[in-house]
């Protein structure tokens, strides 16, 4: 027979346990939100930098016509930039987009009037802001992920993770499996 003191001991043990479920059920899915956000911010650097590079396309064409194959390589690789939705494979599709405007940047430097010019300086600026945002977004991002995926892979969140379906997240790296930074696109200096 059970007593009032065994009983009472049960209810307290079933509360507390269903109190550290949710409680661990909150905390997952405010590091997942906080994963969706991040990665959210690096959708938007990533969508600004898409925007800027028809524009720099189109100054480095007025001046440089016979780069067409440099112009449609940039081109493409944005468009498959685009077309990426896994993380892995946008890392590795900007990772090349990021290649590729290097080398437009590179054919500018030929052309001392394009260098001059006061659109091109601009969008050659608002690249460079965009890949230092990219930058600090990307790490974000990582660390978001990082431990998000630290609570769905340690006891006793993981528990409550494979209970509710919570799985890892991919970080955002290059093809290289390098984590430290986004590819910048480096200018040389502008006299």
């Amino acid at each position: 027979m059970v007593t009032l003191a065994t009983m009472n001991i049960l209810i307290f043990l079933v509360v507390a346990l269903v109190a550290i479920v949710v409680f661990l059920y909150n905390r997952l899915v405010r590091s997942r939100n906080r994963v969706d956000t991040a990665w959210s911010d690096i959708d938007v650097q990533l969508q600004r930098r898409h925007d800027l590079i028809p524009n720099l396309v189109k100054a480095v064409e007025q001046y440089a016509s016979y780069e067409k194959a440099t112009l449609e390589a940039v081109t493409e690789l944005r468009a498959e930039a685009m077309r990426a939705t896994d993380v892995r494979d946008r890392g590795e599709a900007e990772e090349q987009l990021s290649t590729g405007v290097q080398k437009l940047i590179a054919v500018a430097e030929q052309y001392p009037d394009l260098k001059a010019n006061e659109n091109f300086l601009n969008l050659q600026g608002e690249l460079a802001e965009t890949e230092n945002y990219l930058q600090f977004a990307r790490r974000y991002y990582n660390g978001a992920v990082r431990d998000f995926n630290t609570l769905t892979e340690t006891v006793p969140s993981n528990l409550v993770a494979a209970a509710f379906d919570f799985a890892g997240r991919r970080f955002f790296q290059k093809a290289s499996d390098d984590v430290a930074n986004v590819p910048l696109v480096k200018f040389g200096s502008v006299e």
